[in-house]
């Protein structure tokens, strides 16, 4: 699923095109994705002119005029893609298709269909089912070592789970989990509780640098992630140990290498030596 990297990157790549642009056609080829449209969802976009393209967590939100925003979250495989306003027939699994003023055209495919779209008013962003429990924001200057150490106070759970919990923080997933626990030389088996103090000050900057340099590149093109203009993101050939079980260790001379275990039926990368 992408995390936030991919998430931000999609946004960038929306934001850049689609301010000031009005939605002149809009087409649903069915009724759902992972939950049912809203009710008009094509008729409620169409004619509708974009104020800007943010992000909250892994959902993407584009501001529209009339104080309406349409939410998306892309799930396992969604893809939103910018083209120029050929006339090509949809695509396989092609479900969304919107045409601008200007010719540019984002259409949305998603195979497995676990992505959702969603039409809020802006005034109840906050309030809506899917966003109003989710944590901090990890690239935010709140995020500090301080308010993570109390964030995880008193939790007897792996710093790695806390740290996946969206309530707590959002956006980070397993990929970038292994990759900020590592940098910040953490064992994900660690309490959570026990990351207080310079310990939560290595993690804050370990996840703020991973996640920086993840969008930078683009984020991490696994199986159906691409950015909006439908390129592949490049940071997981920047991965240290995500993926890299019986591998050298990049940063210290162990001499056993990058480890691989399972946390949450979730596979998790690291190495004994350097993580404690």
């Amino acid at each position: 699923m992408p995390e936030l990297p991919e998430v931000e990157t999609v946004v960038r790549g929306l934001e850049a095109r689609l301010p000031g642009r009005a939605l002149v056609w809009v087409e649903s080829r069915r009724p759902d994705l992972r939950f049912p449209l809203p009710q008009g969802f094509a008729a409620r976009l169409t004619g509708r002119r974009v104020l800007g393209v943010a992000r909250r967590a892994k959902y993407i939100l584009v501001h529209l005029d009339g104080g309406l925003v349409w939410m998306v979250h892309l799930g396992m495989s969604g893809r939103l893609v910018l083209g120029n306003g050929s006339a090509a027939p949809p695509a396989l699994h092609e479900h969304v298709s919107v045409r601008c003023d200007d010719g540019t055209t984002l259409t949305y495919r998603d195979p497995r269909r676990f992505g959702m779209m969603d039409l809020v008013e802006a005034g109840a962003l906050a309030d809506h089912p899917l966003l109003r429990h989710l944590g901090i924001e990890p690239l935010t200057e709140a995020f500090t070592g301080p308010v993570l150490a109390a964030l995880f106070r008193g939790r007897r759970t792996s710093v790695k789970a806390a740290l996946m919990d969206q309530r707590l923080v959002v956006g980070v997933g397993n990929i970038y989990a292994c990759e900020a626990l590592y940098q910040a030389r953490l064992s994900p088996a660690r309490l959570a509780g026990t990351v207080v103090g310079a310990r939560a000050a290595r993690l804050v900057a370990a996840i703020k640098a991973v996640l920086t340099r993840a969008i930078a590149a683009g984020g991490s093109s696994l199986r159906d992630y691409v950015q909006a203009s439908g390129e592949d993101g490049y940071f997981q050939h920047q991965w240290a140990v995500y993926d890299r079980a019986g591998e050298p260790c990049p940063a210290c001379d162990c001499g056993g290498g990058i480890r691989r275990m399972t946390q949450g039926a979730r596979s998790t990368f690291y190495c004994p030596v350097r993580q404690r």
